[in-house]
């Protein structure tokens, strides 16, 4: 049997990079996806890929921190499939300038996609797991929320509140069978970064994928809060 037979998953980001390869294989493992991007033309491309493995899909163009749009979303999601089992957040962006360089504007636009869309988003799934007796809630996280990078104030602090954002809601979580967990990856190899293009180790995207499927895969009666997935050969411990 499939490790996702006929789970319901939303996966944030799915129109490229880490969230197009989640899908891809929670498809392969028999889930029923929601998938949502701001970018509806690339969306549209990865819905097809999906049906072309003989999922069923629903697109939903979504920037994630616009609040009426992530509404909007789960909506839909629940009109199409009447209940929610897994929330991949996954959404985010990454851009660099040294803290003294950096713009208010680009620390706005960073932290309102990459901590406030996940916020946005677990509010509105909890929501929803409260109701049905259950859920999983995985993000998306990063090694630099434990050992930040420099010229990446903005995403650094992100990902830190991404960690105290998993932990409450596994707590609030915890009496109605909701269950949170993070993964924080480490350099993944994907279109945008190819190998060739790295001067650091890099993982295939599939080694990433595969912890995602084991955390979704777990019964509700266990939670993998934390995880670090990194290639062997990265500098992670002492980094700078």
């Amino acid at each position: 049997m499939k490790q996702l037979e006929d789970k319901i998953a939303i996966v944030t980001g799915a129109s490229s990079g880490i969230g197009r390869g989640i899908a891809h294989t929670f498809a392969k493992e028999g889930a029923k996806l929601v998938i949502a991007a701001r970018n509806q033309q690339r969306l549209g491309t990865v819905a097809d890929e999906l049906r072309v493995l003989e999922a069923r899909v629903l697109s939903v163009p979504t920037d994630v921190s616009q609040e009426a749009q992530v509404i909007t979303l789960f909506q839909e999601a629940m009109q199409e499939f009447g209940r929610l089992d897994i929330l991949v957040n996954n959404a985010g962006i990454y851009e660099e300038a040294p803290l003294d360089e950096m713009s208010l504007e680009m620390w706005q636009r960073t932290l309102n996609i990459d901590l406030t869309g996940p916020f946005l988003c677990t509010r509105e799934a909890m929501k929803i797991m409260k109701r049905q007796g259950g859920g999983r809630i995985i993000n998306i996280g990063s090694i630099s929320a434990q050992m930040p990078r420099a010229n990446s104030a903005a995403y650094n602090c992100a990902k830190i509140g991404i960690v105290a954002l998993t932990k409450t809601t596994a707590l609030e979580g915890r009496p109605f069978r909701v269950v949170a967990g993070c993964i924080h990856p480490g350099n993944v190899a994907t279109a945008s970064v190819p190998p060739s293009q790295s001067t650091e180790p890099m993982m295939p995207m599939d080694d990433l994928v595969r912890a995602v499927v084991t955390m979704a895969a777990l019964p509700l009666s266990v939670n993998m809060l934390e995880a670090i997935v990194l290639p062997t050969t990265q500098a992670y411990l002492g980094r700078g």
